[in-house]
């Protein structure tokens, strides 16, 4: 259902709950309205749940990992790079 719908189902519940007073002989509107209510806050925390449940990946390279960087060649000319090497508990990580 999402969580646009769920807060439709709630403000559309709200609104037949509290605002309108027409009388139907074989509905009661209240009653529908509060129905909608619940079945849009349970959409809503299903929906949370899911996204909660989700696994959520993170990738983190190591120079080991990583290719040797090839040399930029400028006019004939090797240019070296320079980069910074953080000790960590894993090992040195290249940046």
């Amino acid at each position: 259902m999402g969580i646009g719908g769920s807060i439709f189902l709630i403000a559309l519940g709200a609104i037949l709950a509290f605002a309108v007073e027409a009388e139907l002989g074989f509905l009661d509107l209240t009653t529908v309205g509060w129905v909608l209510m619940v079945a849009g806050v349970f959409g809503l925390a299903l929906t949370l749940w899911f996204w909660q449940s989700r696994r959520r990946t993170v990738v983190s390279r190591t120079a080991q990992d990583e290719p040797a960087p090839a040399a930029p060649v400028e006019s004939d000319r090797v240019v070296e790079e320079q980069y910074r090497e953080v000790r960590g508990p894993g090992g040195p990580v290249r940046r």
